[in-house]
């Protein structure tokens, strides 16, 4: 771990985050070049990553972000420390509201018929992979918003932390490409074609990172805020996406276990590294 920090710490955070960023959609590729050697998954386990993903997001939306937010704010603005955190948390949700309102897509184990965003002819597989990529945007941006933050020595924010969110963050990718690719897969996609997708879905990932990262080093006074926005658009997609698509089947409680055992691993992970 400490070559890992001393190395970012040796570079530019915005190729940091850049860095940072591949490493998360190789990994959601890695998950989706899976379908090569399985054609079937069980729904079961299925929702069991869903909720895993689910967990791991929540966790970080505390640990890494809202909490150095706050850290911050208590130097930064010291007659309102909670007023950063608030706001930004509450920007990040409404930009992913507005989002999830205009781009068309598909959540995983939904029906054709039950796309949302604005009416399209747009086929199910792209429909499905830009729910993904809904996804994918406050990852990226927490992660290179936390770079950033940790490249300024802010409070509450480290290069350690940064890259226990980024080890975070990939590991809930790996099944998340799986569970992209593979209802593909099981449709008649081939292959190829179902890796691509599951793939691609994650490719947002390193441009949000490098937007986040420029962001915060050019624009300090906004820092606390860009953390809070981070985690209030991934608790968005959360509720609004992650959760409902592990409860439509008989696999709720496994499902339930799977976000605690990411939540699990994403505080230790922060706590232990960060």
């Amino acid at each position: 771990m400490e070559t890992l920090v001393t190395f970012f710490k040796s570079i530019d955070p915005v190729w940091a985050a850049l860095i940072a960023t591949t490493f998360t959609w190789l990994v959601t590729a890695a998950g989706a070049s899976l379908v090569f050697f399985f054609k079937t998954l069980n729904r079961g386990v299925l929702d069991a990553m869903l909720g895993f993903t689910g967990g791991v997001m929540v966790a970080a939306s505390f640990w890494s972000l809202l909490n150095p937010a706050i850290q911050m704010s208590e130097k930064m603005y010291p007659s309102m420390p909670w007023m950063p955190a608030a706001v930004g948390f509450f920007l990040g949700a409404i930009f992913l509201f507005i989002l999830d309102k205009r781009l068309p897509h598909l959540h995983i184990n939904f029906a054709e018929n039950e796309s949302e965003g604005v009416k399209t002819q747009l086929h199910k597989t792209t429909l499905l992979v830009l729910a993904i990529t809904l996804h994918n945007i406050p990852e990226g941006l927490a992660i290179g918003v936390l770079f950033g933050a940790a490249s300024l020595g802010m409070d509450g924010a480290s290069y350690a932390g940064a890259i226990a969110l980024a080890i975070g963050i990939g590991i809930q990718n790996f099944p998340e490409g799986f569970a992209v690719a593979m209802p593909m897969r099981r449709a008649g996609v081939s292959r190829w074609k179902s890796f691509h997708y599951g793939q691609l879905s994650a490719i947002v990932e390193p441009v949000a990172g490098v937007i986040g990262a420029i962001a915060v080093v050019h624009m300090q006074p906004i820092l606390p805020f860009a953390l809070a926005f981070a985690a209030g658009a991934m608790i968005f997609v959360v509720v609004e996406e992650v959760i409902p698509e592990t409860q439509r089947d008989k696999f709720t409680d496994v499902a339930v276990l799977g976000f605690i055992g990411g939540f699990l691993v994403m505080m230790i992970l922060d706590v232990a590294l960060g």
